[in-house]
């Protein structure tokens, strides 16, 4: 029960804090916040826990919110802004799996006790982060063109351009989930764990992903509002 909780008071940070850096830092502060999430949920994916009665990686939150991301900034910013988020997070892997594994060739003082665990964590880490480095690509690339397939087909079916934000963002998202949580749970996990436990992270990772694609939806509509008074100030001020 209390990984279930910790789990969903998780999401709601990461997505909140996505939005408040959107506030105070325009696209800007997403970028960042794109850049730390991919770092962070390569570490984090290593952790396998139990919540909402499935075997799950930690790590599906901080990579749910990297396509909360591009969807505002397809959304608020447009299609070119959103694909530099997704080349800001490959760098941000590269640069460090590059720094990680150089930590690794350091001879360790004989005073020290944190090299194991450090060898421990990161060791995995490359395998991972090429993993998820390949995926998140694909995925995030993917997910941005069909985000704005979903967004021509709403305006040019509806006649209007704001409407059905909700179809863009979910339709874009469930659908480029799939691709990612199948991609990554086989390149990440294939040899690691045996069949059946690769197949339970793979529908719990692809549950808690449809549960966040259902909850970022009002997020986007916050930073819509956000962008729509940004804009308007601006229009003032000339």
């Amino acid at each position: 029960m209390i990984n279930s909780l910790i789990l969903l008071a998780s999401a709601f940070f990461i997505f909140g804090s996505a939005l408040l850096a959107y506030r105070l830092f325009g696209k800007t502060g997403l970028y960042c916040v794109s850049a730390l999430s991919t770092v962070l949920a390569n570490i984090e994916v290593v952790i396998l826990i139990e919540a909402f009665g499935m075997e799950q990686t930690l790590g599906n939150i901080l990579f749910a919110v990297t396509f909360l991301i591009t969807d505002i900034l397809s959304e608020c910013e447009g299609k070119k802004e959103a694909n530099k988020a997704v080349w800001t997070g490959i760098f941000s892997s590269l640069f460090f799996l590059a720094l990680s594994q150089s930590w690794l060739l350091y001879i360790p003082s004989v005073n020290d006790v944190m090299a194991p665990s450090i060898h421990a964590i990161f060791s995995n880490t490359p395998r991972m982060i090429i993993s998820s480095l390949v995926v998140y690509a694909i995925s995030q690339f993917f997910d941005v063109w069909l985000y704005h397939k979903w967004w021509e087909f709403t305006e040019k079916r509806f006649g209007d351009k704001r409407r059905f934000l909700w179809l863009r963002n979910n339709g874009s998202t469930l659908i480029s989930q799939i691709l990612n949580t199948l991609l990554f749970t086989l390149f990440a996990f294939w040899g690691t764990y045996d069949a059946g436990t690769i197949i339970s992270i793979f529908l719990s990772s692809y549950i808690i992903f449809v549960f966040t694609s259902l909850l970022d939806t009002p997020f986007v509509y916050l930073a819509r509002r956000i962008s729509d008074k940004r804009k308007a100030k601006a229009a003032q001020a000339a």
